[in-house]
């Protein structure tokens, strides 16, 4: 004889909370900045007005990535930052690239933390990446997202 369970109904859901777990100490923690100057592709001036990339939320989007045979080295973790901002990928506590943010391209600029707290920033060139100033003329990521209707 068999006879009916009645199982509670399981309900899940994908909660976005937009803040990665605290780094560890031995994770590099990569911020990108987009280029916003009329021709930002031709690369990256130190007067060049650089957005911070942000969460759909508006909080900051800090890129972690552990330090492994691979990325051993700010520019190995610049080279992880780049493929993430380039919708290949996650970085090691799951982020990926916001949708509505354009790709990683020559001219932005990404800031490289490392385990020991040195800060390097990086300008994406043709082919890798070269040091630069830290950058000085930082504007809102305005422009680059949808805004959105109301009904």
């Amino acid at each position: 004889m068999t006879t009916a369970l009645h199982r509670p109904q399981l309900v899940t859901a994908c909660i976005d909370t937009a803040e990665p777990p605290a780094p560890s100490p031995a994770d590099y923690t990569v911020t990108v900045y987009v280029n916003t100057a009329r021709h930002n592709f031709d690369g990256y001036r130190p007067r060049h007005p650089l957005a911070e990339v942000t969460h759909p939320n508006g909080s900051p989007l800090r890129l972690v990535f552990h330090t492994n045979a691979h990325i051993k080295d700010h520019e190995a973790a610049a080279d992880a930052a780049y493929c993430v901002g380039n919708r290949q990928g996650v970085d090691d506590h799951g982020q990926s690239w916001p949708d509505d943010v354009r790709s990683v391209s020559t001219g932005d600029v990404v800031k490289v933390t490392s385990p020991d707290h040195w800060i390097i920033h990086l300008a994406v060139i043709g082919c890798g990446f070269s040091p630069v100033p830290e950058p000085t003329l930082l504007v809102p990521l305005a422009g680059t997202r949808p805004t959105r209707r109301r009904p």
